[in-house]
């Protein structure tokens, strides 16, 4: 029997990375991509190695068609050579950018490139993994609390999550017989250099950890332990479910 095999769409470092790293403690083969630190994504894939897993590391731009396509021309040969197949069971959606700034802020050109990667690079990678994910497979796709709880100081990038979440409704209903599930998982506020600048400023953190019912910001590994359950035989019942990890953000006020 092979080892399952999953692709996580941008982890060369934060929640992504501790996502390939979760996976691949399970002896799953994870092939993840990176937007172009490579010497990020080299750190990622020694410190599954290391840890015993196996990995494969491939550059991807998913903000274009032609990037996409190329991501999985690319891998097949790859999978093939290590894993003798080039299907996938697992499919993570974790690749994103931010567009910071209220509506008078944000510029055009940090909005096209937020929705470009967020939505239009989700949707396609996820189009052309389809076909390529086994029956009962898995597709978990990371959102963000800001979908349905958006803020005045960045409603662009809210505005590509919330669209995520949606995705992930339409693609449950549409690939339950063949026993795929789809879920969104959603980080609150989580400790990773997007937004290292804002956690600098000692006033954020306390007004969050405030606000936060467990009392702290979150950090990569608590995502990564639900992206873990999600992609497990465990959570064969559980599809088109969109599941907030933020240690109770928003229930202290």
């Amino acid at each position: 029997m092979r080892s399952r095999i999953a692709l996580v769409i941008g982890a060369s470092r934060g929640i992504g990375r501790a996502i390939a790293e979760s996976l691949a403690q399970d002896g799953t083969f994870v092939a993840f991509t990176y937007a172009g630190n490579e010497a990020a994504a080299n750190e990622t894939k020694n410190a599954i190695e290391k840890a015993g897993g196996k990995a494969l590391s491939l550059k991807a731009d998913i903000g274009s068609m032609t990037g996409i396509q190329r991501l999985f021309s690319n891998l097949e040969p790859e999978l093939k050579k290590h894993c003798g197949t080039t299907e996938i069971d697992v499919l993570v959606n974790n690749a994103g950018i931010g567009a910071w700034g209220s509506i008078t802020e944000v510029t055009e050109q940090d909005f096209d490139a937020a929705f470009r990667v967020n939505v239009k690079g989700t949707f396609f990678v996820t189009r052309l993994a389809i076909p390529r994910l086994m029956d009962g497979g898995r597709i978990i796709t990371i959102s963000s609390g800001s979908s349905r709880r958006p803020s005045v100081l960045f409603p662009a990038y809210s505005m590509t999550k919330a669209a995520l979440d949606a995705f992930t409704i339409s693609l449950a209903a549409d690939h339950g017989s063949r026993r795929i599930t789809a879920n969104t998982v959603a980080p609150g506020w989580t400790a990773t250099d997007i937004n290292e600048k804002a956690r600098a400023n000692p006033e954020v953190v306390q007004l969050v950890t405030a606000k936060t019912a467990l009392g702290r910001l979150g950090n990569p590994g608590d995502i990564a332990a639900v992206v873990r359950f999600l992609a497990s035989d465990d959570s064969a019942w559980v599809t088109g479910q969109y599941i907030e990890v933020s240690g109770g953000y928003g229930l202290l006020m």
